[in-house]
């Protein structure tokens, strides 16, 4: 059994080492964790706990926590682990937003050691340690992604500690690492199955570079054997349920997503990974491919480039390509720490890491609510910064990932007042139903305090958890135009509307209804209604 150990200690911080691997062979000649590194993790865990509680939860995190209600093999838009590891937060912290927010902070904080690891791993000193930590800090994707729970923060783990897996494995040529790499990779796919991209990556440079021999090891097949047994529950769930997610990907690309072109995909990143670090992932990645020193490594420039392609051909979101990142960075600092080695250019690297940290504190606000929400629209306007989404819709005056988590209490408290309203037979048997499991999972959240009953909706996983009641006598409809309604019910009633200025512009267009006497059966309305998207 290959036994792998973690170090944490003084001497060797991040050294992932099997128990009989050579000990002559080291990453770099400095064996320590840069005290800086830990210094970095640390700022960010502590930035995202203190600001993350000022505009409240976020859209996909009412919907995690329902999912979290309903525990299966996997769900329309993401497989299972995210959801069995939030419902195991809520069993010891509950699901508060400090509870809830912790994990993906402390993820952040590992994403950033993991960094630094990487550097080290491609042969970095201290220096190079430290500026592939700063640069994965201060990226905004990194950031955004970790400041809000979702299966997001832990696929930047998983793809990072899959790549210092295989950095390892090629340095060394120890075949025994392909088995704890085939264990990341399938607990990497219970949780997204975009890491599909890496190991599809990892295919097509096992074929192009000197890893092929291990095609003849039998620790390259266990290793994929194990990735495929961990992943196999979520796909016999997919092949019983219809291969959903696949309904939800194409429907998500046709009807949702913003088409990009490769040249779009490829300078989002720009943005994404922070302008001022684009000269350092661009030479890391040049180092990988081309390098003289950097071609040992080149598997995982492969990994790169099959995931770019992969994902410009897809027409995916930007942010799809950020766990691709933290490696490209890891080799750039490399490279930076190269050519700042001489006496005359050591001023490079103090001047550099200011940089860094001054662009950081600039787009960090774009990223997560460091400042309050007036106060944020000024500094987005003063800096002449439109928001844009990558996905369909119209934009109010804050960027999506921020608006999305304004008016659910709002919501919540109009729809109690419209339920609160209705007669008392009536109330007994009315059913609350939603366009979207944003407005239902916000409901299901903040509804106990109201006495609601559990919101129902047609939207990804919520529709399977059923309409409720077969006969309800009245239904109050969140999310959809009076146009929409009235053909399907004998008696509609607009009775209220969200008011929120910084909501999503779709959520406060719709009023909400009380409807009555609708003129089909349930299961078909339901039928009907079904939103995979």
């Amino acid at each position: 059994m290959v036994i792998w150990h973690l170090h944490h200690g003084a001497s060797r911080p991040c050294n992932i080492t099997l128990v009989s691997a050579p000990q002559d062979v080291k990453p770099s000649s400095d064996q320590r964790m840069p005290a800086l590194v830990l210094i970095i993790a640390l700022a960010g865990v502590l930035l995202h706990l203190a600001t993350g509680w000022r505009y409240g939860l976020f859209r996909d995190e009412f919907y995690y926590l329902a999912c979290a209600n309903h525990l299966d093999w996997g769900y329309v838009d993401h497989p299972p682990l995210s959801i069995v590891v939030l419902a195991a937060v809520r069993g010891l912290l509950g699901d508060s937003l400090l509870a809830v927010r912790l994990a993906p902070a402390l993820l952040f904080g590992l994403l950033v050691w993991l960094g630094a690891c990487l550097a080290r791993e491609l042969g970095g000193g201290r220096f190079a340690q430290s500026l592939a930590a700063l640069s994965v800090a201060i990226a905004p994707v990194y950031l955004a992604l970790t400041g809000f729970y979702s299966m997001n923060a832990f696929d930047l783990v998983f793809w990072a500690v899959a790549a210092l897996l295989l950095a390892r494995l090629v340095r060394t040529d120890n075949a025994r690492l392909w088995r704890p790499l085939g264990l990341v990779v399938g607990l990497g796919l219970l949780n997204k199955i975009s890491l599909l991209f890496f190991a599809f990556g990892l295919a097509v440079a096992v074929l192009a570079t000197p890893l092929r021999r291990h095609l003849k090891r039998r620790e390259l097949w266990e290793g994929a054997c194990l990735a495929l047994l961990l992943f196999t529950p979520y796909v016999l769930w997919e092949m019983s349920q219809g291969w959903v997610t696949l309904e939800f990907m194409q429907n998500a690309t046709r009807y949702k997503n913003v088409k990009l072109s490769p040249l779009a995909l490829a300078t989002a990143q720009l943005t994404q990974l922070n302008p001022v670090t684009a000269p350092l992932w661009m030479l890391g990645l040049a180092w990988l491919l081309f390098g003289r020193t950097g071609r040992r490594f080149r598997a995982l420039g492969i990994v790169f480039v099959a995931t770019f392609v992969v994902l410009a051909v897809q027409n995916s979101k930007p942010y799809y390509l950020g766990p691709a990142f933290p490696v490209l960075l890891a080799a750039g600092a490399l490279v930076v720490e190269d050519l700042s080695g001489g006496p005359r250019r050591r001023w490079v690297r103090p001047a550099l890491l200011v940089l860094l940290v001054a662009s950081g504190a600039l787009t960090a606000p774009f990223a997560i609510p460091v400042l309050p929400v007036e106060a944020f629209i000024r500094y987005q306007r003063a800096l002449g910064f439109t928001p844009s989404v990558g996905e369909k819709h119209r934009l109010g005056p804050l960027p999506q990932h921020f608006a999305d988590r304004f008016g659910w209490h709002e919501l919540t408290e109009e729809v109690a007042r419209i339920y609160r309203a209705l007669p008392e037979e009536e109330r007994a048997n009315a059913e609350i139903v939603t366009r979207n499991y944003g407005e239902a999972g916000a409901i299901d959240y903040y509804g106990r305090r109201y006495g609601l009953p559990p919101a129902r909706s047609p939207h990804n996983s919520y529709y399977f958890w059923g309409p409720g009641r077969e006969r309800p006598s009245v239904m109050i409809l969140v999310g959809w135009s009076t146009e929409e309604v009235a053909p399907s019910w004998t008696q509609v009633e607009v009775a209220g509307r969200l008011e929120s200025p910084y909501a999503m512009p779709f959520e406060t267009s719709s009023p909400i209804h009380v409807c009555r006497g609708l003129k089909m059966p349930l299961e078909m309305a339901w039928r009907r209604a079904k939103m995979f998207i």
